[in-house]
């Protein structure tokens, strides 16, 4: 009788494994349906703000109770509007409409044109010159990667989900090998560093790697107590996503040099790493080749550490000077938006000549390409959130300022609903509509508990 916890562990690792991707066409595609889902959200508005000056009407001793309850009232009700034009409809996109992406573009795009405008003339004039900030649009951003994280982590798993949105295995692109890269570009343009504000000596920022370090090892140490399922060649035996962010920031702690030179720096670092790779380190990561050492064992993820710092440190040179040199900030909210669509655009072209005559992307290796590839899908997708500057009244929904108050929250509750789900059920064996039911049911209890948690006033927030 077979006493492992996870008895078809096997046939979950080889249901992930050996993918060749999809085409990087779908998947920008993929990635404006999003950015449009939630702009249609803005243009539809009910944020449902409740009056916290509804106190003052009675001293009675209940009175803060039944605020309470009315503000609750209202909380759910946005949160369950943000469930239902961004979260499920993202869902449908990833699992069974995942053959009318291009179909989904075509029919968001003129939709949300027509709900702006409509907005646009039911405004009042001061309205309409609201906007949201560039870092409100950056958090949309990060909300936007940590809802399309959250979902890919747990739909992989089922049959619903295409394949070519799964991980490469070698050479490709995918929706989920966008994953640790976009929350690295994230973390890099929004960084004390690319504002040009000073983080501190090396020491301290070792020690803000610590809880990094910390959950690293937490998942290393309860996957394996599990037997959960780890696909090896995505960072190694005993690497995770974790000590990338913490090896990351480590480099960034000894190296840390002004946000107008970063570029230069991480030019150089991707252009060494790469002539490194094309003469000869590919083929020994891409190999099953493994020694007895730590760094063998753990080729991938050790290795592409050089990928990742030399993102970041272009991520940091791109925010500064797209949004945070002094110049930047004389510039037109118009003029803003066209500058991150034309440095986007030439990423865009980098990026196919790299494909094309150096090395194919690789998130494996995280190499130049990739690097590129990143940096051109993530600046448009922020474009278009940047667009948002043109829909009258626009907020950010109660949804996103719940996740974005507590992405760690998130991100780690997901990770324990997934291993819940995975050691309960036989993904792989689910029926189509068992899927879907169960996602959906992941989804909304996700959204609810984290909506509960920020309504509460909690808040875990560290990267």
């Amino acid at each position: 009788m077979d006493s492992s916890l996870n008895p078809n562990k096997h046939l979950k690792e080889e249901f992930v494994s050996n993918l060749d991707g999809s085409s990087i066409l779908e998947i920008a595609a993929l990635l404006t349906i999003v950015p449009l889902l939630v702009l249609i959200r803005y243009s539809i508005g009910f944020h449902c703000r409740t009056d916290n000056n509804d106190k003052s009407v009675s001293s009675k001793k209940n009175d803060d109770e039944i605020v309470v309850s009315r503000q609750w009232k209202a909380y759910s009700y946005g949160i369950s509007l943000d469930f239902i034009f961004i979260v499920f409809p993202m869902l449908l996109f990833f699992t069974v409409l995942s053959e009318w992406v291009y179909h989904g573009v075509v029919l968001l795009s003129p939709l949300l044109l027509v709900l702006t405008v409509t907005a646009k003339r039911s405004s009042s004039g001061l309205q309409r010159g609201q906007s949201l900030s560039f870092r409100a649009n950056v958090s949309s951003y990060r909300v936007a990667l940590m809802l399309i994280t959250c979902l890919c982590i747990l739909a992989v798993d089922f049959t619903i989900f295409p394949r070519r949105y799964a991980k490469t295995e070698t050479y490709g692109t995918s929706l989920m090998d966008l994953g640790v890269g976009s929350f690295v570009l994230a973390n890099a343009i929004v960084s004390r560093q690319a504002r040009d504000v000073s983080s501190g000596n090396w020491i301290s920022g070792l020690k803000a790697t610590a809880p990094l370090l910390l959950l690293g090892f937490i998942r290393l140490v309860t996957t394996s107590g599990v037997d959960y399922q780890v696909h090896v060649t995505e960072y190694g035996q005993h690497w995770n996503f974790f000590f990338t962010l913490a090896a990351i920031s480590i480099l960034t702690s000894f190296v840390n040099i002004p946000a107008k030179y970063c570029g230069i720096l991480g030019f150089t670092v991707l252009a060494g790493y790469q002539t490194w790779l094309v003469s000869g380190l590919n083929t020994y990561l891409l190999s099953h080749e493994r020694g007895n050492t730590i760094i063998s064992k753990n080729k991938e993820g050790v290795f592409s550490t050089l990928g990742y710092w030399g993102m970041y440190l272009l991520g940091v040179d791109l925010g500064y000077r797209l949004f945070y040199a002094k110049h930047s900030n004389t510039r037109s909210t118009t003029s803003s938006i066209a500058r991150v669509f034309l440095v986007s655009l030439i990423l865009w072209i980098v990026t196919i000549l790299v494909d094309n005559y150096v090395e194919r992307i690789s998130r494996r290796t995280c190499n130049m390409p990739y690097v590129t590839w990143v940096l051109a899908q993530d600046l448009q997708a922020l474009g278009i959130f940047m667009l948002s500057s043109y829909i009258p009244k626009n907020k950010l929904s109660p949804l996103e300022e719940a996740i974005d108050q507590n992405l760690l929250a998130t991100f780690l509750l997901a990770n324990v609903f997934t291993g819940m789900v995975n050691m309960a059920v036989d993904t792989i064996f689910a029926s189509p509509l068992a899927s879907l039911v169960i996602l959906t049911a992941y989804a909304f209890a996700l959204c609810a508990i984290i909506g509960t948690i920020h309504f509460s006033g909690f808040r875990l927030k560290f990267w």
